[in-house]
């Protein structure tokens, strides 16, 4: 499952991360993304509360129960065990982190899951990798620019590198030909403005213009 999962990854290139959104509105948007050809969804946690964590295993459990025959969901903003575990139970197949803590790699792994860290530097990009990482995510991406990765790649060009912060439909063509495997992608297709629209047909539509930047 995980080699698979992240041949998904390397092949779909993008990957939409929902932050705030629960229950059926979150149930809607994944609907709306895999209609404009998006399949793989980070649900972030919110651990601003107790009742906020558990809403994001809710919506995660909702979204596999009703689509995980057609999308991959995982969790994002994870940085404890506890919290690899809950996602895992959830029916998470991925678990995204803001940092590197090799705790939280192993977890992953062992649970079968696939692991994306977040780092920057290359001695933190390297460890991640060398801790079983299948990808690290560079963030914020936008504030170091599509030169960056290419730099980072001359030396760590065996590690896959997802470009998220800031990535949209006019900048994704530069990472991928940087170096990166594929994005997360947030603010330029889960605007909270059309959830909160429930304006679906304005996610796809922003879905397909990536998948088309993607290509």
């Amino acid at each position: 499952m995980c080699d698979e999962l992240t041949q998904t990854i390397t092949k779909k290139k993008l990957i939409a991360i929902l932050r705030g959104v629960f229950g059926t509105d979150a149930l809607e948007l994944a609907r709306a993304l895999h209609a404009g050809g998006i399949d793989l969804l980070e649900v972030t946690f919110d651990q601003s509360s107790e009742e906020k964590r558990e809403r994001t295993i809710e919506t995660i459990r909702l979204l596999v129960e009703n689509l995980g025959g057609e999308m991959c969901f995982g969790a994002g903003t994870v940085t404890s065990v506890e919290m690899v575990r809950a996602a895992h139970e959830a029916g998470a197949q991925f678990i995204i982190s803001p940092n590197t803590d090799e705790a939280v790699i192993r977890e992953t792994k062992t649970l079968g899951m696939v692991s994306i860290p977040g780092a920057l530097t290359p001695t933190e990009v390297f460890n991640a990798s060398r801790a079983g990482a299948d990808f690290v995510k560079i963030f914020p991406a936008d504030a170091v620019g599509p030169r960056y990765f290419k730099s980072l790649l001359a030396p760590l060009n065996h590690v896959k590198l997802l470009a998220v912060g800031g990535v949209n439909a006019q900048n994704l063509r530069s990472f991928l030909d940087a170096g990166a495997v594929g994005a997360g992608i947030s603010g330029a297709l889960t605007k909270r403005e059309w959830i909160d629209e429930k304006a679906w047909a304005k996610i796809t539509q922003a879905a397909r213009e990536l998948v088309e930047a993607a290509r």
